[in-house]
């Protein structure tokens, strides 16, 4: 089944990006990777943001102080209210850059990184509490990508793009176990990239290479796509005052004649319900 889609801005991210909705501002948040731009869109008024990143981007998130944390190339940092940057947690490591991120029940960031060249098993998912303390949840990952939290918080629901799989995890104080397989995308559909998971409990999975989203009901069945006019979907998030507005962004990278929208940032007004996401702690 599919839905009504609109243009929320039009744009020609290179990599867009991480759509948050930032309950205290009214807006929704996105980033555009390669350019290191963090982007704003405030859906009732129509204004717009655009702030370079100090290097390239791969997530942002609201604080619970004010300001943002920044999943950055060469680790974590903060974005104070009055636009003052400081390093949370500071690892560089050369070829490696910050991709997707997500902010757990508890207030932690788990934050995604890959090579630039995309080597298996060199990316990592990490876990950063408030006071800047890094643990290594999973290794040996090669895109990590899409994050996100059961309603109740007990399953936790992962991509690693290249495995063409959701996975789930059965969550307990920031620890994870028994991995096992939620969804698979099957061949020619594109591959999975950034996810969210609605107050329902059903996971939406956006499709690189697939130009659509999905919506996966919690037994892991698919019931619903939404179909984009761009091959590079890239993450969804649910924004808007009700929380009931789908955002999805997408990208042109890659693309030797990228169609007139990728990109953009769409909206699919009215698609569900989602759930209220938690502030970094930090």
């Amino acid at each position: 089944m599919s839905a009504a889609y609109e243009v929320a801005v039009r744009a020609e991210a290179r990599l867009g990006e991480g759509p948050t909705w930032d309950p205290a501002g009214g807006r929704l948040l996105w980033i555009d990777i390669l350019n290191s731009r963090l982007h704003t869109y405030d859906p009732v008024s129509g204004h717009r943001s655009v702030r370079t990143a100090p290097q390239h981007i791969g997530a942002v998130k609201p604080r619970k102080g004010g300001g943002l944390v920044l999943n950055l190339r060469d680790g974590v940092g903060l974005l104070d209210p009055d636009g003052g940057f400081r390093w949370l947690h500071h690892e560089p490591v050369p070829g490696r850059r910050a991709n997707d991120a997500a902010v757990a029940p508890d207030g932690s960031l788990w934050a995604g990184t890959m090579r630039y060249d995309e080597a298996p098993g060199g990316g990592t998912l990490s876990r950063i509490t408030g006071d800047g303390t890094a643990e290594v949840v999973l290794d040996d990952v090669t895109v990590s990508n899409g994050t996100g939290w059961s309603p109740d918080g007990r399953l936790l629901y992962y991509i690693d793009t290249p495995t063409r799989r959701v996975d789930v995890f059965d969550h307990d104080g920031g620890r994870v176990t028994n991995r096992r397989t939620f969804a698979e995308i099957e061949d020619g559909a594109g591959y999975p990239d950034g996810l969210t998971v609605d107050a329902e409990g059903a996971v939406w999975v956006a499709l690189w290479d697939g130009s659509a989203v999905r919506r996966y009901t919690p037994d892991g069945a698919l019931d619903r796509v939404i179909a984009f006019p761009v091959p590079r979907v890239t993450a969804c998030a649910f924004g808007g005052p009700g929380l009931t507005d789908l955002y999805v962004t997408t990208a042109r990278v890659g693309l030797d004649t990228p169609p007139p929208l990728a990109g953009s940032l769409f909206v699919v007004p009215g698609a569900g319900k989602g759930q209220a996401q938690p502030a970094f702690a930090g």
